[in-house]
């Protein structure tokens, strides 16, 4: 048995590939897990909940069908779908965490976040991510028709993309300084995330204590996840190299 945890599947319309190989790991799984740990950017963007498609239907009932089945299931944001909430939660049957959080992972502590925070250094990013982290900027997105949030989302993602050619992939990644910040806070000796898209485990020594950070690698054709069990801990990752 053990804990799988996963992030950055970018899910849409586009990610067929995607989407399959999500619902065969989550079938193929089942049986042999502890907890499932989503821990962001499950979806390429997400509306809010009452823009549930069938697109999501199958995703939500897999979801579900692994949490029913005595899996306990965890969801932390992701800065693609920040606005998923509790209809989602409901329909999934899922947990959502507030991040950043630490888990007893076999009796290790262990932090967990989707990866953004880490990014200190892009500082464009940290201040979008403080306004639509915004109750009140949500609300006011909420309330806005379908039509409007699609196009909105449609114009963030242009300035995204157009701002990323303009900086370096280091601004990008996580910061080894506000990474050690949060071990540091949290009292931990090992913190697992995603959001870079740089599947790794980092070994490095902090205070004189061994500290170990595991990057979760965004999917492609095939799929990237970790598997941590009493025993070992195990990134499946193409890009990834022991």
């Amino acid at each position: 048995m053990h804990t799988l945890f996963i992030s950055d599947l970018h899910l849409s319309h586009q990610t067929p590939i995607i989407a399959k190989n999500f619902l065969t790991l989550l079938s193929q799984q089942r049986e042999k897990l502890d907890a499932l740990y989503i821990l962001g950017d499950l979806f390429e963007y997400w509306l809010g909940d009452d823009g549930i498609t069938p697109l999501h239907q199958p995703i939500l009932e897999s979801i579900k069908y692994v949490s029913n089945s005595g899996v306990p299931v965890y969801f932390i944001r992701g800065n693609r779908d920040f606005l998923i909430s509790a209809e989602f939660a409901k329909q999934a049957a899922c947990e959502i965490l507030e991040e950043p959080v630490v888990i007893d992972l076999y009796g290790n502590p262990t932090l967990i976040m989707h990866g953004d925070l880490l990014c200190s250094d892009d500082h464009a990013y940290m201040q979008f991510r403080e306004q639509v982290r915004n109750p009140q900027w949500q609300a006011h997105f909420l309330s806005l028709n379908m039509e409007q949030r699609i196009e909105m989302a449609k114009q963030a993602r242009d300035v995204s993309k157009s701002a990323t050619k303009e900086i370096t992939m280091d601004i990008m990644d996580a910061n080894q300084l506000t990474v050690e910040k949060y071990m540091r806070e949290f009292d931990v000796t090992t913190l697992i995330h995603g959001h870079t898209h740089r599947p790794d485990i980092h070994h490095f020594k902090l205070n004189n204590c061994a500290m170990k950070r595991v990057v979760l690698g965004d999917w492609g054709d095939e799929p990237s996840y970790l598997m941590v069990s009493e025993a070992e801990s195990t990134l499946v990752d193409p890009r990834y190299k022991a």
